[in-house]
Parts: structure tokens; C-alpha cells; sequence
């Protein structure tokens, strides 16, 4: 019954509304136009006389509330994710597609600049966005899986460790957790990456997503799709290691030693500030890390029915850990960065807190506890 008052409350006009906390409510309203003694009195008692207009009190609208580690948390994660990896990914997709070019045809794509200066030479501006379909779904595929089971997989090693020993071996379960994150976000990436490498590299083999991927599936099967995997696994997997793992640890450094107010009496634009910053720093360590197996993905699904070991004797072992990796570093440092940004205003925008820095374990809040205000 309160609900439904409540509800039929709130459909008043604003205008109607009072702030002060002596005002009419409806249900008084009511009975003082059939009982004239009822009116005096509560007229008496708020401080009117007779001649004076009735107010009517705003109503207190119950807050929704999300509760951390719920469904509903890691929903909101899940869609946080898709807008990170979706979005930015999409958005260098011109850098990634001279980065590709230049793994596959040093000779001819030597250096940013010209390989910028050949792409649109002979493709025109809209060769520089080719291969955005595939990349646009397969990141965002990836980046649901990458953030979503992220969040759970922390939350499920932290309670399998207990408070004690997931506050003192927090960097393996940033580890564990992104890694077993990344070998599912992985699958669901692999067939869309194997389209857009062939589209960005091979001219003429498709206009994009659309006839690029019936076009593998007819020429190879659906193992075609999926040739590139354990390479996948083999760059993405320590990348996303090393993402999660070493921001957490950096934007914790951050707020420990360079800002002096604790993060929860940060402004949000500030504790956004960070999130990029630590993102940032984050993206070149991936990028290190990750490039040997970055060279192989692009090699293995440009070259029909190459091995490892063909790409390793033809790049070379050098070639193997250097090629593009500068284009790469600044890449994946301004990718990493803006990720952990969006990702992390998607949240403060939903009600939940940052990703970092000094909130607590997530097996040292109680079950049922910890709800966060939209």
C-alpha cells in the first residue's frame, strides 16, 4: 500500500512541490475537505490559516541501487566493455591497418609515413577505414567478454583465497582473473580479427565483413576461421595480463604516493584523470609483451596454410619482437589509455565506483553488501 502511494504521489506536477517538510500530504488533503475539524487542526498544526494555499511535499523517490558483484554489476561491466574495446579499436583502425600492412609487406610498407602515403595512393581516404566492420564487432564481442568475466573471475579467485591472502597475492589474481577473462574473449574475437586481417592486407579478397567472412568459410571452413587462435591466445592473453594487472598496481601507486586526498574524496573527473593516465603507461608495457605474437596473427592468416615456424624463419627472430612495434607502442598506449577511461566512465555514470586504487577486496565485503548509488 505505501508503494502505491508513493507512486501516485510522484505523478503531482513539480510545481506543486515544497521542499519544506511541514506541507500538506495527499491523503490529508483528502480527509479535509469531508471533515472540517480535521481541517482546523492540521491547518493549526502546519502553521496556516485558512486562507492559505496548500503545499503539497515533494516525494521521496526510493534511489536504485546496483549491487556490487550482482548480475546487474557485471551486466553493467559487460556493457562498459563493449563501449571500451568497440569504440577505440574502431578508432584506430587506420593505424592498425598500416601496422598490418607493414608486418606483412615490409619492403613495400617501410615506415608510418609511407605506408600512410601507399594506402592512400592507391586506396583513397576510404582505404584507410578498411576492415572497420570486423573490427568494430569482433573488439566489441571481445571486450564484453574481456571486462565482464573479468570483474567475475576476481571477484571468484579473491573468495577462493580468502580476505588474508587476496590482499597479499593480489597481483596473481589481477593475473589469473584477466587471463582466464582473455582465453574466452579470445574465441569470440578470432573469427572476426582472421576477416579483418585479410581485408586490410589482401587487396581485392573483400570489400568487408559482409562477403569477407562467407568467403573463408566457403575456401577453408569454419577452421579457417579460427586458424589464427593459439597465436590469438599467444598475444592477447599476456597483453590483457599485463593491461589488468599492471593498471590496477600503477593507479594504485598513483593514489598512494602522487595524490595526497584519498580517492574517495577525489572529484570524478580526477579519479578519470588517473584511470587513463595508469591506462596509459599500462598500453606500452602491453605492447612489449604482446608484439611477438601480434607479428605471427598477422603472418598466419595472411599466409594460406603457413606454420609458426614458417613466420619465425621468415621474419626472423628480430623481426619477430621489432617489426611495427613502434607504430604499435603508440598505438596501444593511446588505445589502453582511452579503454580504462571509457570503460571507467561508463561506470562512475551507472553509479559504480572506478576500477583501482584503494577500494576494497572483493572478498572482504560481505555477502549482500556494498551497493552503489545510481
Amino acid at each position: 500500500m505505501a508503494a502505491f502511494d508513493n507512486s501516485r504521489q510522484s505523478l503531482i506536477p513539480n510545481f506543486l512541490y515544497t521542499s519544506k517538510t511541514f506541507g500538506l500530504t495527499l491523503e490529508q488533503i483528502a480527509h479535509k475537505e469531508s471533515n472540517p475539524t480535521l481541517a482546523f487542526t492540521l491547518e493549526s498544526d502546519n502553521g496556516f490559516s485558512k486562507q492559505s494555499s496548500f503545499v503539497i511535499p515533494a516525494p521521496i523517490e526510493g534511489k536504485k541501487k546496483i549491487e556490487m558483484y550482482s548480475p546487474t554489476f557485471y551486466a553493467a561491466c559487460t556493457v562498459g566493455g563493449i563501449l571500451s574495446c568497440g569504440l577505440t579499436h574502431t578508432a584506430v583502425t587506420p593505424l592498425d591497418l598500416v601496422k598490418c600492412n607493414m608486418q606483412i609487406d615490409p619492403a613495400k610498407y617501410k615506415s608510418i609515413s609511407t605506408g600512410f602515403g601507399v594506402l592512400l595512393r592507391e586506396q583513397g581516404l576510404r582505404g584507410l577505414l578498411k576492415g572497420w566492420a570486423p573490427t568494430l564487432l569482433g573488439y566489441s564481442a571481445q571486450g564484453a567478454c574481456k571486462f565482464g568475466f573479468y570483474e567475475f573471475f576476481k571477484k571468484y579467485y579473491s573468495d577462493i583465497a580468502g580476505p588474508e591472502y587476496a590482499a597479499k597475492y593480489k597481483t596473481l589474481i589481477y593475473l589469473a582473473g584477466s587471463a582466464s577473462a582473455e582465453f574466452i574473449a579470445d574465441i569470440a574475437l578470432c573469427p572476426l580479427e582472421a576477416v579483418k586481417v585479410r581485408v586490410q592486407t589482401q587487396p581485392g579478397f573483400a570489400r568487408g565483413m559482409s562477403d569477407g567472412l562467407p568467403k573463408i568459410v566457403k575456401a577453408e571452413g569454419v577452421g579457417g576461421l579460427y586458424k589464427g587462435l593459439v597465436p590469438l591466445w599467444g598475444r592477447q592473453i599476456p597483453y590483457t595480463m599485463m593491461k589488468f594487472a599492471s593498471f590496477e598496481n600503477i593507479v594504485e601507486m598513483i593514489y598512494k604516493y602522487a595524490i595526497p586526498t584519498p580517492k574517495d574524496q577525489c572529484s570524478k573527473t580526477l579519479q578519470l584523470g588517473v584511470s587513463f593516465a595508469g591506462g596509459y603507461v599500462a598500453g606500452v608495457f602491453c605492447a612489449i609483451v604482446s608484439h611477438p605474437a601480434d607479428n605471427l596473427v598477422s603472418f598466419l592468416n595472411n599466409a594460406k596454410g603457413a606454420t609458426v615456424g614458417d613466420a619465425v624463419q621468415k621474419l626472423g627472430l628480430w623481426g619477430l619482437f621489432t617489426r611495427g612495434l613502434p607504430l604499435r607502442i603508440i598505438m596501444i598506449g593511446t588505445l589502453t589509455g582511452a579503454q580504462w577511461g571509457i570503460y571507467d566512465a561508463f561506470k562512475v555514470f551507472v553509479g559504480l565506483p572506478t576500477t583501482g586504487g584503494v577500494t576494497p577486496s572483493p572478498a572482504a565485503a560481505p555477502s549482500g553488501a556494498g551497493l552503489a548509488k545510481v
